[in-house]
Protein backbone atom coordinates (compact mmCIF):
# COMPACT_ATOMS: atom_id res chain seq x y z
CA UNK A 1 0.00 0.00 0.00
CA UNK A 2 1.43 3.40 -1.01
CA UNK A 3 2.03 5.79 1.87
CA UNK A 4 0.37 9.20 1.85
CA UNK A 5 2.64 12.21 1.37
CA UNK A 6 3.74 13.91 4.56
CA UNK A 7 1.97 17.18 3.68
CA UNK A 8 -1.37 15.39 3.43
CA UNK A 9 -0.85 13.80 6.84
CA UNK A 10 -0.02 17.17 8.38
CA UNK A 11 -3.13 18.73 6.85
CA UNK A 12 -5.30 15.88 8.18
CA UNK A 13 -3.73 16.26 11.62
CA UNK A 14 -4.38 20.03 11.61
CA UNK A 15 -8.03 19.49 10.63
CA UNK A 16 -8.56 16.93 13.41
CA UNK A 17 -6.95 19.21 15.98
CA UNK A 18 -9.05 22.17 14.86
CA UNK A 19 -12.22 20.11 15.10
CA UNK A 20 -11.26 18.90 18.57
CA UNK A 21 -10.73 22.43 19.78
CA UNK A 22 -14.04 23.47 18.20
CA UNK A 23 -16.03 21.03 20.28
CA UNK A 24 -14.02 21.81 23.40
CA UNK A 25 -12.64 18.25 23.65
CA UNK A 26 -9.03 19.15 24.37
CA UNK A 27 -10.08 22.12 26.50
CA UNK A 28 -11.97 19.72 28.76
CA UNK A 29 -9.11 17.26 28.97
CA UNK A 30 -6.46 19.78 29.95
CA UNK A 31 -6.75 22.34 32.68
CA UNK A 32 -4.88 25.10 30.87
CA UNK A 33 -5.38 27.58 33.69
CA UNK A 34 -3.80 25.16 36.14
CA UNK A 35 -0.91 24.50 33.79
CA UNK A 36 -0.40 28.21 33.17
CA UNK A 37 -0.46 28.88 36.90
CA UNK A 38 2.17 26.17 37.44
CA UNK A 39 4.57 27.90 35.07
CA UNK A 40 3.76 31.32 36.51
CA UNK A 41 4.75 30.00 39.97
CA UNK A 42 8.07 28.69 38.64
CA UNK A 43 10.94 29.80 40.85
CA UNK A 44 14.51 28.94 41.83
CA UNK A 45 13.45 26.22 44.25
CA UNK A 46 11.49 24.38 41.57
CA UNK A 47 14.42 24.79 39.19
CA UNK A 48 16.71 23.19 41.77
CA UNK A 49 14.22 20.34 42.23
CA UNK A 50 14.09 19.84 38.47
CA UNK A 51 17.87 19.74 38.16
CA UNK A 52 18.19 17.27 41.05
CA UNK A 53 15.39 15.08 39.66
CA UNK A 54 16.79 14.97 36.13
CA UNK A 55 20.31 14.28 37.42
CA UNK A 56 19.05 11.51 39.70
CA UNK A 57 16.99 9.80 36.99
CA UNK A 58 19.84 9.97 34.48
CA UNK A 59 22.23 8.62 37.12
CA UNK A 60 19.94 5.66 37.80
CA UNK A 61 19.62 5.00 34.06
CA UNK A 62 23.41 5.12 33.64
CA UNK A 63 23.92 2.70 36.52
CA UNK A 64 21.31 0.28 35.17
CA UNK A 65 22.86 0.37 31.68
CA UNK A 66 26.29 -0.20 33.24
CA UNK A 67 25.00 -3.17 35.23
CA UNK A 68 23.34 -4.65 32.14
CA UNK A 69 26.56 -4.23 30.15
CA UNK A 70 28.37 -6.43 32.68
CA UNK A 71 26.28 -9.40 31.62
CA UNK A 72 27.78 -11.19 28.61
CA UNK A 73 25.47 -14.17 28.04
CA UNK A 74 26.48 -16.67 25.38
CA UNK A 75 22.85 -17.43 24.57
CA UNK A 76 21.67 -15.27 21.68
CA UNK A 77 18.14 -15.11 23.09
CA UNK A 78 19.35 -13.67 26.40
CA UNK A 79 21.49 -11.11 24.57
CA UNK A 80 18.46 -10.00 22.56
CA UNK A 81 16.37 -9.49 25.70
CA UNK A 82 19.14 -7.41 27.27
CA UNK A 83 19.46 -5.32 24.10
CA UNK A 84 15.74 -4.56 23.91
CA UNK A 85 15.50 -3.88 27.65
CA UNK A 86 18.35 -1.36 27.36
CA UNK A 87 16.53 0.35 24.50
CA UNK A 88 13.27 0.45 26.48
CA UNK A 89 15.13 1.94 29.45
CA UNK A 90 16.03 5.05 27.45
CA UNK A 91 12.41 5.68 26.45
CA UNK A 92 11.22 5.02 30.00
CA UNK A 93 13.75 7.53 31.34
CA UNK A 94 12.40 10.24 29.04
CA UNK A 95 8.81 9.53 30.12
CA UNK A 96 9.70 9.59 33.83
CA UNK A 97 11.57 12.89 33.48
CA UNK A 98 8.65 14.45 31.58
CA UNK A 99 5.91 13.33 33.99
CA UNK A 100 7.93 13.97 37.16
CA UNK A 101 9.01 17.37 35.84
CA UNK A 102 5.40 18.43 35.20
CA UNK A 103 4.49 17.22 38.67
CA UNK A 104 7.24 19.37 40.21
CA UNK A 105 5.90 22.36 38.29
CA UNK A 106 2.48 21.68 39.79
CA UNK A 107 0.68 20.40 36.71
CA UNK A 108 -2.02 17.71 37.03
CA UNK A 109 -0.16 14.75 35.52
CA UNK A 110 -3.13 12.37 35.90
CA UNK A 111 -5.22 14.60 33.63
CA UNK A 112 -2.47 14.62 31.02
CA UNK A 113 -2.07 10.83 31.18
CA UNK A 114 -5.83 10.36 30.82
CA UNK A 115 -5.78 12.40 27.63
CA UNK A 116 -2.97 10.42 26.04
CA UNK A 117 -5.35 7.80 24.69
CA UNK A 118 -7.28 10.33 22.60
CA UNK A 119 -4.24 12.29 21.51
CA UNK A 120 -2.54 9.04 20.52
CA UNK A 121 -5.29 8.41 17.99
CA UNK A 122 -4.67 11.85 16.50
CA UNK A 123 -0.89 11.52 16.41
CA UNK A 124 -1.22 7.98 15.07
CA UNK A 125 -2.19 9.34 11.65
CA UNK A 126 1.33 10.74 11.25
CA UNK A 127 3.27 8.15 13.28
CA UNK A 128 2.09 4.86 11.85
CA UNK A 129 5.63 3.86 10.82
CA UNK A 130 6.88 4.40 14.39
CA UNK A 131 4.05 2.29 15.78
CA UNK A 132 4.71 -0.41 13.17
CA UNK A 133 8.40 -0.52 14.17
CA UNK A 134 7.55 -0.91 17.87
CA UNK A 135 4.86 -3.56 17.30
CA UNK A 136 7.02 -5.52 14.85
CA UNK A 137 9.97 -5.43 17.25
CA UNK A 138 7.78 -6.81 20.04
CA UNK A 139 6.48 -9.67 17.90
CA UNK A 140 9.98 -10.53 16.67
CA UNK A 141 11.14 -10.82 20.27
CA UNK A 142 8.37 -13.23 21.24
CA UNK A 143 8.53 -15.23 18.01
CA UNK A 144 12.33 -15.58 18.26
CA UNK A 145 12.83 -14.84 14.55
CA UNK A 146 16.39 -13.64 15.12
CA UNK A 147 18.57 -12.64 18.05
CA UNK A 148 21.65 -10.60 18.84
CA UNK A 149 24.65 -12.52 17.54
CA UNK A 150 22.78 -14.21 14.68
CA UNK A 151 24.13 -13.82 11.16
CA UNK A 152 21.37 -12.65 8.86
CA UNK A 153 20.95 -11.51 5.29
CA UNK A 154 18.40 -8.89 4.25
CA UNK A 155 18.21 -7.06 0.95
CA UNK A 156 21.60 -8.43 -0.11
CA UNK A 157 23.31 -7.16 3.07
CA UNK A 158 24.87 -9.91 5.18
CA UNK A 159 26.10 -9.35 8.71
CA UNK A 160 25.80 -10.04 12.42
CA UNK A 161 22.92 -8.63 14.47
CA UNK A 162 24.67 -6.41 17.03
CA UNK A 163 21.71 -4.62 18.56
CA UNK A 164 17.91 -4.97 18.66
CA UNK A 165 16.04 -1.89 19.82
CA UNK A 166 12.41 -0.89 20.16
CA UNK A 167 12.43 0.75 16.73
CA UNK A 168 15.51 -0.45 14.85
CA UNK A 169 17.91 -3.35 14.41
CA UNK A 170 21.65 -2.87 13.80
CA UNK A 171 23.51 -5.29 11.52
CA UNK A 172 27.30 -5.23 11.15
CA UNK A 173 29.07 -6.86 8.20
CA UNK A 174 32.59 -8.41 8.32
CA UNK A 175 34.05 -5.10 7.13
CA UNK A 176 32.66 -3.22 10.13
CA UNK A 177 29.93 -1.46 8.16
CA UNK A 178 26.75 -1.00 10.18
CA UNK A 179 23.31 -1.06 8.60
CA UNK A 180 20.40 0.20 10.70
CA UNK A 181 17.06 -1.22 9.61
CA UNK A 182 13.63 -0.27 10.92
CA UNK A 183 12.02 -3.28 12.57
CA UNK A 184 9.02 -3.01 10.27
CA UNK A 185 11.39 -3.38 7.29
CA UNK A 186 12.92 -6.64 8.58
CA UNK A 187 11.01 -8.72 6.05
CA UNK A 188 12.13 -11.60 3.82
CA UNK A 189 14.92 -12.16 6.31
CA UNK A 190 17.35 -15.04 5.89
CA UNK A 191 18.73 -16.22 9.25
CA UNK A 192 21.94 -18.08 8.42
CA UNK A 193 22.77 -19.04 12.01
CA UNK A 194 20.19 -21.81 12.36
CA UNK A 195 22.20 -24.52 10.60
CA UNK A 196 25.80 -25.49 9.95
CA UNK A 197 27.29 -23.75 6.92
CA UNK A 198 29.76 -25.02 4.34
CA UNK A 199 32.92 -23.45 3.02
CA UNK A 200 33.72 -24.44 -0.57
CA UNK A 201 37.09 -24.71 -2.30
CA UNK A 202 37.61 -25.40 -5.99
CA UNK A 203 41.21 -26.24 -6.88
CA UNK A 204 42.63 -27.23 -10.25
CA UNK A 205 45.16 -29.91 -11.09
CA UNK A 206 46.97 -30.59 -14.39
CA UNK A 207 45.33 -32.93 -16.88
CA UNK A 208 48.48 -35.07 -16.76
CA UNK A 209 47.98 -35.84 -13.06
CA UNK A 210 47.31 -39.46 -12.09
CA UNK A 211 43.83 -38.76 -10.67
CA UNK A 212 43.31 -42.21 -9.17
CA UNK A 213 46.59 -42.05 -7.28
CA UNK A 214 45.81 -38.53 -6.03
CA UNK A 215 42.31 -39.53 -4.88
CA UNK A 216 43.83 -42.35 -2.85
CA UNK A 217 46.03 -39.84 -1.00
CA UNK A 218 43.33 -37.20 -0.44
CA UNK A 219 41.69 -38.76 2.70
CA UNK A 220 44.95 -38.56 4.66
CA UNK A 221 45.39 -34.95 3.54
CA UNK A 222 41.84 -34.12 4.69
CA UNK A 223 42.48 -35.54 8.14
CA UNK A 224 45.72 -33.56 8.42
CA UNK A 225 43.97 -30.31 7.47
CA UNK A 226 41.23 -30.97 10.05
CA UNK A 227 43.80 -31.71 12.77
CA UNK A 228 45.41 -28.32 12.11
CA UNK A 229 42.18 -26.31 12.17
CA UNK A 230 39.75 -27.89 14.62
CA UNK A 231 39.00 -24.42 15.98
CA UNK A 232 37.33 -23.55 12.66
CA UNK A 233 36.23 -26.83 11.10
CA UNK A 234 33.52 -29.03 12.59
CA UNK A 235 34.72 -32.13 10.74
CA UNK A 236 37.33 -33.16 8.20
CA UNK A 237 36.91 -31.56 4.75
CA UNK A 238 35.20 -33.73 2.15
CA UNK A 239 36.27 -34.37 -1.42
CA UNK A 240 33.23 -34.24 -3.72
CA UNK A 241 34.95 -35.13 -7.00
CA UNK A 242 35.64 -33.48 -10.34
CA UNK A 243 33.71 -30.23 -10.52
CA UNK A 244 34.76 -29.05 -13.99
CA UNK A 245 36.98 -29.89 -16.95
CA UNK A 246 38.40 -26.42 -17.47
CA UNK A 247 40.62 -25.14 -20.27
CA UNK A 248 43.89 -25.58 -18.38
CA UNK A 249 43.03 -27.82 -15.46
CA UNK A 250 40.78 -30.45 -13.94
CA UNK A 251 38.86 -28.63 -11.18
CA UNK A 252 38.26 -30.59 -7.96
CA UNK A 253 35.73 -29.52 -5.34
CA UNK A 254 36.17 -29.72 -1.56
CA UNK A 255 33.76 -28.65 1.19
CA UNK A 256 34.03 -28.34 4.97
CA UNK A 257 31.38 -27.77 7.67
CA UNK A 258 31.87 -24.58 9.69
CA UNK A 259 29.87 -22.06 11.69
CA UNK A 260 28.32 -19.33 9.56
CA UNK A 261 30.65 -16.74 11.08
CA UNK A 262 33.65 -18.77 9.79
CA UNK A 263 32.36 -19.45 6.29
CA UNK A 264 34.88 -17.15 4.57
CA UNK A 265 37.72 -18.00 6.93
CA UNK A 266 37.09 -21.70 6.31
CA UNK A 267 37.32 -21.23 2.54
CA UNK A 268 40.59 -19.30 2.81
CA UNK A 269 42.15 -21.88 5.15
CA UNK A 270 41.03 -24.75 2.92
CA UNK A 271 42.46 -23.09 -0.20
CA UNK A 272 45.77 -22.48 1.58
CA UNK A 273 46.19 -25.98 2.95
CA UNK A 274 45.09 -27.70 -0.25
CA UNK A 275 47.63 -25.73 -2.25
CA UNK A 276 50.45 -26.64 0.11
CA UNK A 277 49.22 -30.22 0.50
CA UNK A 278 49.07 -30.81 -3.25
CA UNK A 279 52.58 -29.44 -3.66
CA UNK A 280 53.84 -31.92 -1.08
CA UNK A 281 52.16 -34.63 -3.15
CA UNK A 282 54.06 -33.32 -6.22
CA UNK A 283 50.86 -31.96 -7.78
CA UNK A 284 51.31 -28.37 -8.89
CA UNK A 285 48.21 -26.22 -9.33
CA UNK A 286 48.32 -25.11 -12.99
CA UNK A 287 47.97 -21.59 -14.33
CA UNK A 288 46.20 -20.65 -17.58
CA UNK A 289 48.40 -21.45 -20.56
CA UNK A 290 48.16 -21.77 -24.31
CA UNK A 291 49.65 -24.43 -26.57
CA UNK A 292 50.77 -23.17 -29.98
CA UNK A 293 51.12 -25.70 -32.81
CA UNK A 294 53.14 -24.63 -35.87
CA UNK A 295 52.60 -26.04 -39.30
CA UNK A 296 56.04 -27.12 -40.64
CA UNK A 297 54.88 -28.18 -44.08
CA UNK A 298 56.49 -25.17 -45.70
Amino acid sequence: MKKKPLIIRLICLAVVLAAAFAVGLIADLFDFKDLKKAFMDFNGVKLLYLICMISGVLLVETLLVLILSLFKPENHRARSVLSIFTSMLKYLTAIVILCWGLSILGANVSTIVASVGILALIVGFSAESLIADVVTGTFMLFENQYNVGDIVEIGGFRGTVTNIGIRTTSITDPGGNVKIVNNSAMQNLLNRSDKTSRSVSNIGIPYATDLEKLEAEIPALMEQIFANHQDIMKAAPRYLGVQELADSSVVLRFVVDVDEKDIYTGARVLNHDLLLGFRKLSVEVPFPQMDVHLDNKN
